[in-house]
């Protein structure tokens, strides 16, 4: 279920809310080789599942930054902003990893408006995130980030 905010204003009325979920979306090694590839970043951990079978995780597992990197696909199917001129990334103030994110796993994003400010030209909202897998006890990445929507 998704969240439509009509405007910037609407923003305040969300502050303290939950947003709700998004769908479950897989994370495959092809993914997981690509954002490698992208990063630079081809620990074995990530890239060799044989090699990763006998590793701590079992498996391979997906960097850390491209769990992350699935908020905003995923804020999409939860939080949509109409009549703003643009959004951008603010940056974030926390984010941890409670738990690795099993290549082969479905994850899902929710979402709550921890807070809204005004700022020149728009609104800041800062965003706490949980981003979870399937059937896992712990999450595997909680993020709290940082948007500002312009008019």
């Amino acid at each position: 279920m998704t969240t439509t905010v009509k405007g910037i204003d609407g923003f305040a009325s969300l502050q303290g809310k939950h947003l709700g979920w998004s769908g479950w979306q897989l994370v495959d090694q092809d993914r997981v080789d690509r954002f490698a590839d992208a990063t630079g970043d081809h620990q074995w951990i990530h890239v060799d599942p044989e090699r990763a079978r006998s590793g701590p995780f079992g498996g391979t597992i997906a960097h850390g930054y491209l769990t992350l990197s699935l908020a905003p696909v995923l804020l999409h199917e939860v939080l949509e902003v109409e009549g703003m001129g643009f959004g951008v990334n603010y940056g974030c103030n926390k984010v941890r990893f409670p738990a690795p994110l099993k290549v082969g796993s479905r994850v899902r994003l929710g979402a709550e408006v921890a807070s809204v400010e005004d700022v020149q030209g728009g609104v800041q909202a800062t965003l706490s995130l949980t981003i979870e897998a399937e059937g896992e006890a712990k999450p595997c990445c909680v993020a709290e980030v940082v948007y500002r929507y312009y008019a």
